[in-house]
C-alpha cells in the first residue's frame, strides 16, 4: 500500500479527533494514531514555535500549575497552545496539536505550556528540548507505575539536564532542589519557596514520614540549612486573600481556587511566567492576573446540580488527598468518595491506607463508588468513618448522592478515569464545561 504524505497523516489525525469530540472527547486515540504514522509529529510542530516548549512535571498540581501558568502568560501578549484536558502523555500532547491546528497545518501559537507526566515526559524530552521547565515537588504516587520515589527524581534529572533556558524549582523539595546540580551549564536556575511559618502545612514526602520519628533531629538541622533565594515566596495567606514576595518586593492578590496547595501552586506558576516573559514582564499585571484563574477540570471545579452546588475534587495520592481534606471548608456537606483503579489512576491503591481520613468522622461518607468502592469503604472503617452506602456503578451512586444530599452542597473525592466518567454523567442533567 502506498505510503501516507505527512499532510495526509495529519488530516487523517484530524478527522479521527473531530470524531473523537462527537463521542465526549477526551480521548489521547488520535495522538496514538500520529505515534504510529508520524513519529516526529510533535517534534516538528513544536519547533516552529518562536519561543519555544515550557515544560511542567511532577508529582501534585501539574494541571493547576499550568492552567495558571497559560493564564498568566496569555495576559503578557503571548499566544499560547497547551494541553489543557490534562492528558499529559506525549500522544496527549499530539492529540491537543491536531485539535488546534487548522486544516491547512497552521497552529496559532508562539509558545508552547505543556504538563507531563514524569515518566512520560523522559521521553518527550528525547525528542523536544524544553526551553524552560517548572519542576513542582517528588511523592509517593502510583508505585506500581513509577516504582519508588528515587525513580522519580530520576526521571526529573532528565528534564533538568535537556533544558536550554530556565530551571524553576520548589526550594522546599530536598529532591527536587538536589536537581540542580544536573541543571547544565548555560541554564539558569531559579527557585520558588514558602516563608518558614508556612513549611509545616506543605510537607515533603519526607516530612510527612520522618516527623516525630529518629531522625527527627537530623531534619531539624536540614530546617535550619541556608535555602537558595527564591524569585517568588509564599509568604502568608487568609482566606483567599495571598501575600507574596516577588523579587524581594511584598505584594498581595487573591487565588479563587479550593485548596492551601494552590497557594503555593501560584506561587510556582508566577515564578514560572516570570522566567519565561524575562525582563519584559509586567509583574503587576502578572500578580493581578492571578485573582482571574478558575479551576482546573476536576480540581475543585464546581458545577450546579438541581440548583445545588457539586465541587469535584480529584485526589490520585497520600500527600494530595490529605491537603485536600484539610482543605475542605466547614459546614454541612453531602459527601462522595470515588475510586477508580484504570491505569491512568494507578493500579496500586494501597496509598489510601498513609491518608489520615478523621476529619469525616463528624459528618461520615454518603456514597463510595468506584472500582475499587469496597476498599475505600473497608479503609474509612478503620478510622471509624460511617459510610452510608457503598455502589460500585459511578453512574447509580451519583444519581443516589445527589438524590439523598437533600439541600446541603456536595463535593466528590475522585481519582482522574472516575472524575472523567462523573463529569460525563453530570454534563447530561447539568452545565459542565467542555474540555
Amino acid at each position: 500500500m502506498e505510503r501516507m504524505s505527512r499532510p495526509h497523516v495529519r488530516l487523517l489525525g484530524q478527522g479521527i479527533r473531530y470524531l473523537t469530540t462527537l463521542r465526549g472527547g477526551g480521548s489521547a486515540f488520535p495522538g496514538l494514531v500520529m505515534e504510529r504514522l508520524h513519529p516526529g509529529f510533535v517534534a516538528e510542530e513544536l519547533a516552529k514555535l518562536p519561543h519555544g516548549v515550557v515544560l511542567i512535571s511532577g508529582t501534585n498540581g501539574k494541571t493547576t500549575t499550568t492552567k495558571m501558568a497559560v493564564q498568566l502568560l496569555r495576559s503578557q501578549g503571548y499566544k499560547v497552545f497547551t494541553n489543557r484536558t490534562g492528558s499529559n502523555f506525549v500522544r496527549g500532547v499530539a492529540a491537543a496539536l491536531l485539535g488546534e491546528m487548522s486544516l491547512t497545518g497552521r497552529l496559532d501559537a508562539d509558545v508552547a505550556v505543556l504538563e507531563l507526566d514524569e515518566a512520560h515526559a523522559v521521553h518527550f524530552v528525547k525528542q523536544v528540548k524544553p526551553r524552560h521547565a517548572l519542576l513542582l515537588n517528588v511523592m509517593r504516587d502510583q508505585l506500581d507505575r513509577f516504582g519508588e520515589i528515587d525513580t522519580t527524581r530520576r526521571m526529573l534529572v532528565q528534564i533538568a539536564a535537556a533544558t536550554t533556558g530556565t530551571v524553576v524549582l520548589n526550594r522546599e523539595d530536598p529532591r527536587i532542589v538536589s536537581l540542580a546540580e544536573h541543571v547544565p551549564e548555560g541554564t539558569q536556575t531559579r527557585w520558588f519557596g514558602l516563608s518558614a511559618p508556612l513549611r509545616p502545612m506543605f510537607p515533603s514526602d519526607d516530612d510527612m514520614r520522618s516527623a516525630g520519628g529518629p531522625d527527627a533531629e537530623a531534619d531539624h538541622e536540614a530546617e535550619l540549612a541556608p535555602r537558595p533565594a527564591a524569585d517568588v515566596e509564599l509568604t502568608s495567606f487568609e482566606a483567599n486573600r495571598v501575600r507574596l514576595t516577588v523579587g524581594g518586593e511584598a505584594v498581595e492578590t487573591t487565588v479563587e481556587l479550593y485548596g492551601v496547595y494552590n497557594m503555593y501552586n501560584a506561587a510556582a506558576a508566577l515564578a514560572l511566567a516570570l522566567a519565561v516573559a524575562g525582563p519584559d514582564a509586567d509583574r503587576a499585571a502578572l500578580v493581578d492576573e492571578l485573582s482571574r484563574v478558575t479551576p482546573a477540570f476536576g480540581r475543585g471545579e464546581t458545577i450546579t446540580v438541581d440548583g445545588r452546588p457539586l465541587q469535584l475534587l480529584l485526589v490520585k495520592n497520600p500527600a494530595g488527598f490529605r491537603l485536600s481534606l484539610a482543605s475542605a471548608r466547614p459546614g454541612d456537606y453531602a459527601t462522595m468518595i470515588a475510586i477508580n483503579d484504570e491505569y491512568a489512576d494507578g493500579r496500586d491503591v494501597s496509598w489510601l491506607w498513609d491518608v489520615d481520613f478523621h476529619s469525616l468522622r463528624s459528618g461520615g461518607v454518603d456514597v463510595v463508588s468506584g472500582t475499587r468502592a469496597w476498599d475505600m469503604a473497608l479503609r474509612l472503617d478503620y478510622d471509624e468513618v460511617t459510610v452510608r452506602d457503598v455502589v460500585p456503578g459511578l453512574g447509580d451512586a451519583l444519581r443516589r448522592f445527589v438524590a439523598g444530599a437533600g439541600d446541603r452542597p456536595m463535593r466528590v473525592f475522585c481519582t482522574y478515569t472516575s472524575m472523567l466518567e462523573l463529569r460525563r454523567e453530570l454534563s447530561r442533567v447539568a452545565e459542565v464545561a467542555e474540555i
